[in-house]
């Protein structure tokens, strides 16, 4: 795969690897399911969706916003921290690139915790750097390694994997192929042709760097993949 491109293929081959993991009948909650997309790697589960539906597509016009946005279908709308169901009612908990729309994710974890059964499965990805995206929806541009490490213990939730996506060179490369519609955007502009050899020469230089790399995710990556268990 290209350069700066494997973001999203990447998280979600992790997610249908470790949903595939769950046996078969377990309750799941799917919290901030937005468009429920990862619903059809659920259809061995007890799948319940859940989102506060209040994001429609175009939010308050800033950053980057998807233009439209179904939650049709949705099985509970109401705010992540305090979601009406009972103590220790799920086998395991999703939260997919949602984290960053939390004005405080220590609330969702808190709620988490006290919705999973005891050796229930918490998985959870967020951006590690993000631009503003879903705004007004969007409070912070991400969480590191750090983040995880020191807060999930808090809510009796044990690490069992935590994954860097990507790297420096890749997340810099990602943000390389966004040029031209930032540019558009805000420059009033395309890139000319001076200017997208200077983007293919960079991007080559970012390749090279990726294939050699060696441990850059520590400095900056698309973000990290977390499974915890509930103690």
């Amino acid at each position: 795969m290209k350069v700066g491109t494997a973001n999203e293929a990447t998280r979600i081959s992790w997610i249908k690897g470790v949903l595939s993991r769950i046996p078969a009948g377990s309750r799941i909650l799917d919290a901030g399911a937005g468009e429920r997309r990862f619903r059809s790697f659920c259809s061995h589960l007890n799948y319940v969706s859940q989102d506060f539906a209040r994001y429609d597509g175009k939010g308050d016009g800033r950053g980057l916003q998807t233009g439209s946005w179904n939650q049709d279908g949705l099985d509970i709308i109401c705010d992540i921290s305090l979601i009406p169901e009972s103590d220790s009612s799920f086998d395991s908990i999703m939260c997919i690139e949602v984290f960053e729309h939390l004005p405080n994710p220590h609330l969702a974890l808190k709620e988490f915790s006290r919705l999973l059964r005891p050796g229930g499965w918490l998985i959870l990805t967020a951006p590690f750097c993000s631009l503003t995206h879903f705004a007004p929806y969007h409070f912070y541009s991400g969480f590191n390694r750090y983040f995880y490490e020191n807060q999930l213990q808090e809510y009796r939730l044990d690490i069992l994997e935590l994954e860097s996506n990507g790297n420096f060179f890749e997340y810099l490369a990602q943000e390389v192929r966004r040029i031209p519609s930032i540019m558009e955007q805000y420059a009033g502009s395309r890139p000319k042709l001076a200017d997208r050899v200077a983007m293919s020469l960079l991007l080559k230089l970012l390749g090279r760097c990726s294939r050699n790399d060696h441990g850059s995710d520590a400095m900056l990556c698309f973000g990290y993949h977390v499974l915890a268990r509930k103690r």
